[in-house]
């Protein structure tokens, strides 16, 4: 799109011009430009479950991205942002069965084929939901490639990486204990396990030693899992119980014999000192059962998929337990253990308890076949990854979680019971044996011809398939050539809160399929909190909609206020007076460009910086070079926050505060043409500066101020050209900034008029001095109301004294003010801020109060005296200054 000048509108609306900007740039293929030759930028988006909706930490996380996407794309790259979203398994299938619940039908009622299908209906008609939103934030992403973790060709990836490791022997089935999730009848992740205080209790029970001798005390907040006890574990240094280790206990209710085994999982301080192990229902118990010699498929399991009471392997377990749930179970068994004079006593306790983060409902450690991953195989390589310096860890303190994590990393459960996902390709024999193959075909090649085989029903961990992200989306093990270009990228932007779960399972594949990481840098953001710094969440009311913010100030300030407060790695307090605070930013630079426009000031016609002669066209070009140094020495370095700030200083103060104010009268004046010129090149360099952080004002702008060649989204970066600097004119009009500064400065404490003009009278000038008051003399009639200098001494009487460099001014307010009345009031004013600041200072001084005070009532204390103290020492000046 090009355009001739159109008048820019007196009040800046976002929502005007955020909807017709985006189409026009996603339907003009503006968000990846043919550049063959150019250099790559590659990002990947951490993709968003196909269920999910825009939230605060998506619009941290993607905001991150656009500014680094669009910073390349400035640059000439070939910006290439792969977007996709996530299959999200357990979620998918939740929202799906519940939809289908609201109509009266069950998913069991159905086949798993009518299921599937059911569920890519709903995806045809519901799942781009996130993506739209995303849009709304003007993420740039190349939406004409967008992947799907369960299309055609990201699917043969995950197909191929299954059977990959199995044939290499890095995944395997075993049997061993996991999250159950006895409502979805599957086994989740650690990551969808939410821990909960519940009030419980702690039961003490008697196991009766075999030989009738005695009985051991135990206690448990389960006890129902009694029904599978395996042993009693007890520390092999408590001396009570030495003499009894090798001996057996009879368990209450079945009458089991189960021996008593030495551990140190046993702690002779807690409690009784006696441990019961219940193998296949308990983490810690598992370990204990597999020291004391029990295989996992030797161990006992009393659950059912449903958590229901099942009969045990020794059959002993009694039939009015059978099909219990397992909080019935409970009640019933201590009614049991309780009968037999087996219950010693009941105390009330606080229960750290598993709940699935989906489902609500308690998870249960159980014991079931599943498949696995050799994870501690392929960390090796991840490890070394990031010790090399291979992979640039921002910030580094993250170095050190990833490593305990992966030098202690736990076999990876990556089977699912759902029937939404990737069904695991592996075929079985009528007698369990497995046949692991990429289709059908290959495993009956394998097993024989002739053997009956029948699927694996589980689908795949969707953790599994998102490792594959980084080369599954670009075309790989089929199509090489974007792997070629594009792998690896150049950044991953992710949550620290995935970490473990994402980042580094693509480190682990990436290297071990494409011998090479996945990403140059991982940069981890922290957390969006509330403005106390409190976790957001729904049960607290205090989650913040980056929509509804979208709505009131528009995506260009919401951007810009995430950019502002992200700070590497830091969590972000967001209160909403900042998003407010950008959105008055956005609008001055609009007034800004209103006021150039309205001057003769339009699109610049040079890349370089025009000639200029002027010392304020001068200095301006000069900040100008300096602000694009910081912008990218600060992207460069990933400083969001110290680039945010470096445009916003130099737009805000620098352009319309300073630079606008202090050539109105050039524009009147023989040098109009030249400042006409600066002043549209300066406005130019600004849009495209302040483009990633908010594209959607800069491109409005952008053809607002004239014809223009190609959409800003693909202009050119301004490159930095030192010999533009001219220290001379900088210190010239920085000079007269400072004594512009103070005289106004002076004016306002001494409630001088601003109608008022004065005249200085100003004493040991140098030469240099002198000649800027002379070339600057206009200037500081129009912005500091000086009528006129004198080098004359000034007046006998009260006046204002300003000190700048070597040169002391004088301005007499004899007649101005009433200099007794403003003597008075000062001095007033001064002793009541002075108390205020003493009675802050004596309670932040009291230990009392800072310890047992809210935080934010002390760190309001704490603000308050720190204005109160500035307050008093200004005050002095201004007195001071009436000599």
């Amino acid at each position: 799109m090009t355009s001739d000048q159109t008048t820019i509108d007196k009040t800046f609306d976002p929502a005007a011009i955020e909807a017709r900007w985006y189409s026009h740039w996603e339907e003009g293929g503006l968000f990846r430009p043919a550049r063959p030759d150019a250099q790559p930028f590659t990002i990947v988006i951490p993709p968003p479950n196909v269920t999910g909706s825009l939230h605060i930490g998506h619009a941290l996380d993607n905001t991150l991205q656009d500014i680094l996407v669009r910073h390349a794309r400035l640059q000439g790259r070939d910006a290439l942002w792969v977007v996709g979203t996530d299959h999200a398994g357990i979620a998918t299938q939740m929202v799906v069965e519940r939809n289908l619940n609201s109509q009266g039908v069950k998913r069991t009622d159905m086949s798993r084929e009518a299921f599937v299908e059911h569920v890519w209906e709903w995806k045809a008609q519901s799942g781009g939901q996130i993506t739209r939103q995303l849009r709304r934030l003007g993420a740039s992403c190349d939406w004409a490639n967008e992947r799907f973790t369960m299309d055609e060709g990201f699917s043969k990836a995950v197909v191929k990486v299954f059977v990959d490791l199995h044939n290499q022997g890095l995944l395997y089935r075993d049997k061993q204990l996991v999250n159950w999730d006895p409502h979805f009848r599957t086994a989740i992740s650690d990551l969808e396990v939410e821990t909960k205080e519940v009030q419980g209790k702690f039961w003490h029970l008697s196991y009766p030693l075999e030989d009738g001798s005695g009985h051991i005390s135990v206690a448990t907040t389960r006890p129902e899992t009694m029904l599978a006890d395996m042993a009693v574990a007890v520390n092999p240094e408590d001396e009570r119980y030495k003499a009894l280790i090798g001996k057996n206990v009879r368990l209450p209710i079945t009458g089991r014999l189960i021996p008593i085994v030495a551990d140190e999982h046993a702690d002779p301080e807690l409690g009784s000192g006696a441990v019961k192990i219940t193998p296949g229902h308990d983490f810690n118990d598992f370990e204990v059962g597999e020291r004391a010699g029990f295989k996992p498929s030797e161990m006992l399991n009393m659950l059912d998929a449903d958590a229901k009471v099942t009969q045990t392997a020794d059959g002993l377990v009694p039939a009015e337990l059978l099909g219990l749930d397992r909080f019935e179970a409970r009640g019933k068994v201590v009614e049991l253990v309780e009968a037999a004079g087996l219950l010693e006593k009941v105390e009330d306790r606080v229960i750290q308890t598993p709940y699935g983060d989906r489902s609500g409902v308690v998870i249960e450690p159980w014991l079931t076949d599943q498949w696995y991953v050799d994870a501690k195989t392929l960390a090796g390589p991840a490890l070394d990854a990031v010790r090399s310096g291979a992979i640039r860890v921002v910030p580094e303190t993250w170095k050190k979680t990833y490593y305990n994590w992966l030098e202690n990393i736990q076999p990876w459960c990556v089977s699912r019971q759902l029937w939404w996902g990737h069904q695991i390709p592996a075929w079985y024999d009528d007698q369990g044996n497995a046949y692991v193959a990429e289709d059908e075909a290959g495993a009956q090649a394998i097993a024989g011809v002739g053997v009956p085989l029948s699927r694996d029903p589980d689908v795949l961990d969707t953790w599994f398939s998102s490792a594959l992200w980084p080369f599954g989306t670009l075309g790989w093990p089929e199509d090489m050539s974007m792997i070629r270009r594009h792998y690896p990228s150049d950044v991953l932007i992710s949550g620290f809160d995935i970490l473990f779960f994402w980042d580094a399972r693509m480190v682990m594949q990436g290297l071990h399929f494409l011998h090479e990481a996945p990403f140059k840098t991982l940069y981890l953001h922290g957390l969006v909190r509330a403005p106390d710094g409190s976790k957001m969440s729904k049960s607290k009311g205090n989650t913040v909609d980056p929509l509804g913010l979208i709505d009131k100030y528009g995506a260009d300030a919401l951007r810009f206020t995430l950019a502002a407060m992200e700070s590497q790695g830091r969590d972000i307090k967001l209160d909403e007076r900042r998003v407010e605070g950008y959105r008055n930013f956005a609008t001055k630079l609009w007034n800004a460009a209103r006021f150039a426009q309205a001057n003769g000031i339009g699109a610049s016609t040079t890349i370089d910086a025009p000639e200029a002669d002027l010392p304020v066209n001068r200095w301006i070009i000069a900040e100008t070079v300096k602000t694009v140094q910081a912008l990218d020495l600060a992207l460069a370095d990933l400083r969001y926050d110290e680039s945010a700030n470096a445009i916003y200083h130099f737009v805000w103060a620098t352009f319309c505060d300073w630079y606008l104010e202090l050539i109105k009268t050039e524009l009147q004046g023989p040098g109009a043409e030249e400042t006409r010129r600066v002043a549209g090149w300066v406005l130019d360099q600004i849009l495209i500066m302040l483009h990633p952080f908010m594209p959607f004002i800069t491109e409005e702008l952008w053809h607002a101020m004239g014809p223009r060649e190609h959409e800003l989204i693909v202009a050119r970066w301004p490159m930095p050209d030192a010999r533009a600097i001219d220290p001379a004119a900088a210190e010239e009009i920085n000079w007269v900034i400072r004594l512009v500064s103070e005289i106004r400065a002076a004016r306002a404490e001494l409630n001088v008029p601003p109608g008022a003009r004065l005249t200085a009278h100003v004493r040991d000038a140098s030469d240099v001095t002198a000649d800027r008051l002379q070339r600057q003399a206009a200037v500081l009639g129009r912005l500091a109301r000086i009528e006129s200098v004198s080098h004359d001494s000034a007046p006998e009487g009260g006046s204002a004294q300003i000190i700048v460099d070597e040169a002391t001014f004088v301005l007499p307010l004899e007649g101005v003010i009433d200099l007794a009345a403003e003597r008075a009031r000062l001095i007033k004013a001064i002793d009541a801020a002075e108390k205020e600041r003493d009675t802050l200072a004596k309670r932040l001084g009291n230990p009392g109060f800072v310890e047992k005070a809210k935080p934010e009532a002390v760190e309001k204390a704490r603000t308050d005296h720190g204005e109160r103290s500035a307050e008093a020492v200004r005050l002095k000046a201004a007195l001071a200054r009436l000599g």
